[in-house]
């Protein structure tokens, strides 16, 4: 019987059109398909394959079978429609997401050398004639024959190499081949293997939960919450349960929240797997298209077994998929921040589900969302509550900067004296140090202090920051800059000054200060080279740096025995904002950094400067105890009914014009309070905090409901009764967790 495919379009809009299936055409759900459409040809998706529709029209066929395997498994093409639904995503969005571009575009593709291959050894006779006669064919053979019969023609010589190689090719001496090569982004680096450790009463029970997991009724297993905390050996119990699972002929796959955790990672299981190194693949966004593509086809393929990427890994396609690891779950760089916008915890929770694979979400601050699961029993906990090597936590000073403003005279000192001494002391002693600050640039603003005015960017509701590299103020939300004026541009006024102060103006100071330390700067400025990062961490690893100052880069996941001392220069910065989580991550963001000191022999210290030392973040902080600080927490969010009590979500509008985004929410929450829902709580339309961004205006609306399929299907319902005006973006963001 004849039959149709329906298939996905590439390209900026939603389009699915049906085509008729050759004959003899093996098409499968998941196949990437060659398409007529117009008057040329474009690519596509195949979404479901079927009997031909009752339609007046006469489909057009399918031109050609790009890849005759599915791109996608089944599996992966049922959280694409979860997350279509759920999300409330254009499914071109999600085939997006699924398939990268450089798996999707022609333009990329497999990477080729020209190889020489020996197939006949020549007599001695014939030999001699070649030295004689054909000096160049001679060595190029002698070559052949002292590299096991195989070269590639770059090796042999390059241009110069290709007419000898064409002549012996032709008295079919040698072959000439095209041979894959593989682009890998570990390729200058050197793993030596090391050995699994002796783990300790509370490691060997994690690793036997996870490898025999309770399971729900359904036969399903458990997601686990792996609570350990800082410098608890969650990663040498990651490590053993992976080797458990290849020794079942299974694959594993490891998220990562950040790309600057990439490095460690891959050094940590490629050392382990030295043997399988073939074995581990890498995804994440640094890596180049070609990189991208190989790394891809390889796990596709089944050459790799183990995935290692940032949030977009979720979407490898593994097949016997055994174990999923999310290191850093409470990380809000796993959720996506353009559609579709997934939350790739969540995701890994789901994928597990479908393919009955062991989920194992490991953190020393869970988010409350994961803690509170294991208090309704969905999750399984399991806690690591002593350091691997015995060593006690560090010891948290929290030091109250109005009293340090007052000794030193200043509105916004940076260094306290005690924190300037502990340093002097570390440095002598040859040990690390680690800086925080979650601020990149010099100073925070420029702002006249006769008139009060603040540059601000053009285009966004934000100051602009001063970065003295380049001597120019840059927007850290669209990147525009300028030069910084003489002047201020309201009155005139020549007394403008810099306030406030950031990771270039730390490493000013402290150069000023210990000019004698060796000093590095992690932040988004100088880490955009590639490898940059990488290199970086290996320098102090290598103890060739005393001193690193960086944002949130450095505030997780890092292991360093030798550093003694972490300063958090100001942990007040992201605890006054307009979030109901900004205590959540003030706290987890503090715990964290502090981890990163004492792992090693050495006892750590970790000194908090704050000017508000009593808030219950900083104080349950101070005392490691995140289960006084969940207790506190979830009672409050409970009280006011946010999550994880609740489901919330962010409806927004975006224009150029401010009327036309106030006026078209405003006119989808009268459509939204139509036939509301009961236990649909329905907000009102409001700028959003960041009034303004990327030269558009920003509107919102907050809906909160118990249920989360009421609450998506309900704005699904009205997205779609309802377009958008043509100047006007409308943003759904479903359990969002930015409200900016």
């Amino acid at each position: 019987m004849q039959q149709s495919a329906r298939v996905l379009i590439d390209g900026p809009s939603e389009l699915v059109f049906d085509y008729l299936i050759p004959e003899g055409m093996p098409v499968q759900l998941g196949c990437r398909v060659r398409i007529p459409l117009r008057a040329k040809d474009s690519t596509g998706t195949v979404l479901e394959v079927g009997p031909v529709p009752d339609s007046k029209f006469t489909l057009r066929p399918l031109k050609a079978l790009i890849d005759p395997e599915p791109l996608i498994t089944p599996q992966l093409m049922k959280l694409g429609r979860w997350i279509a639904d759920y999300y409330v995503a254009p499914l071109e969005q999600v085939m997006r997401a699924l398939l990268p571009e450089s798996v999707r575009q022609d333009a990329h593709s497999e990477k080729t050398q020209k190889v020489v291959e020996l197939v006949q050894t020549p007599s001695e006779e014939e030999r001699e004639k070649l030295a004689k006669r054909a000096p160049k064919q001679h060595i190029l053979f002698k070559q052949l024959e002292a590299n096991d019969g195989k070269m590639s023609l770059k090796d042999l010589g390059g241009s110069s190499a290709s007419a000898p190689a064409q002549a012996l090719a032709k008295k079919g001496v040698v072959r000439i081949l095209d041979e894959a090569v593989r682009r890998n982004p570990d390729e200058d680096q050197e793993f030596l293997e090391s050995k699994p450790l002796q783990l300790n009463p509370e490691q060997a029970v994690a690793l036997k939960t996870i490898l025999s997991p309770p399971k729900h009724d359904s036969g399903i297993p458990k997601p686990i919450l792996l609570h350990g905390v800082t410098g608890s050996g969650k990663t040498e119990v990651y490590l053993q349960a992976v080797q458990s699972n290849l020794d079942q002929g299974k694959s594993a796959l490891v998220l990562i929240p950040e790309i600057s955790l990439t490095p460690q990672t891959v050094q940590r299981f490629k050392s382990r797997f030295a043997a399988l190194q073939d074995q581990v693949a890498v995804l994440h966004s640094h890596l180049s298209q070609g990189e991208r593509f190989d790394e891809w086809h390889r796990i596709r393929n089944g050459e790799a077994r183990i995935v290692i990427g940032a949030r977009s890994a979720i979407f490898a396609p593994l097949t016997q998929l055994g174990i999923i690891i999310v290191d850093e779950e409470h990380e809000n760089t796993y959720k996506q921040e353009t559609s579709p916008r997934y939350h790739g915890r969540d995701l890994a929770v789901l994928r597990g589900h479908f393919e009955s694979a062991t989920v194992v979400l490991g953190s020393a601050t869970p988010s409350l969302e994961s803690y509170q699961n294991t208090r309704i029993g969905k999750y399984s906990l399991v806690k690591l509550l002593q350091r691997a090597d015995s060593q006690a936590m560090p010891i948290m000073r929290v030091l109250d900067m109005r009293i340090e403003a007052q000794k030193q005279k200043s509105k916004l000192p940076v260094l306290s004296d005690r924190l300037r001494s502990s340093m002097d002391k570390k440095l002598e002693q040859g040990e690390q140090i680690i800086l925080f600050l979650n601020r990149r640039g010099f100073a925070r603003s420029l702002q006249c202090p006769p008139c009060g005015h603040v540059i601000e960017c053009q285009h966004c509701a934000i100051p602009l920051t001063y970065h003295r590299t380049e001597e120019r103020l840059i927007c850290h939300m669209c990147g525009y800059q300028a030069l910084p004026p003489k002047k201020c541009p309201s009155c005139g006024d020549e007394a403008i000054m810099f306030q406030g102060y950031g990771t270039q103006k730390v490493e000013e100071i402290i150069q000023k200060v210990f000019p004698q330390a060796r000093l590095a700067r992690i932040d988004a400025d100088t880490m955009r080279r590639k490898n940059a990062l990488r290199d970086t961490l290996n320098k102090f690893k290598a103890r060739k740096i005393d001193i690193i100052i960086g944002t949130q880069m450095i505030a997780k996941g890092l292991h360093f025995p030798n550093v003694t001392l972490v300063g958090v220069l100001n942990a007040d910065l992201g605890l006054h904002v307009p979030d109901f989580r900004a205590g959540e991550r003030t706290f987890q963001l503090l715990t964290q950094v502090a981890g990163r000191a004492g792992r090693g022999e050495l006892e750590g210290e970790v000194i908090v400067q704050t000017f508000t030392p009593h808030s219950p973040s900083v104080q349950y902080a101070r005392h490691h105890d995140f289960d006084g600080y969940a207790d506190q927490e979830l009672e409050f969010r409970q009280q006011f009914a946010y999550p994880p009590f609740a489901h919330c979500a962010l409806l927004g509008t975006r224009s150029n014009h401010e009327r036309r985004a106030e006026f078209t929410l405003e006119n989808l929450h009268k459509r939204l309070s139509k036939n509301l829902p009961s236990g649909i709580e329905l907000g009102e339309p409001m700028p959003s905090p960041l009034t303004r961004a990327h030269g558009q205006f920003r509107y919102q609306l907050m809906l909160k409901s118990h249920s989360a399929r009421a609450l998506h299907r309900h704005v699904q319902s009205v997205l779609k009764a309802t377009p958008a005006p043509d100047d006007v973006t409308i943003i759904f963001d479903m359990d969002s967790l930015s409200f900016m």
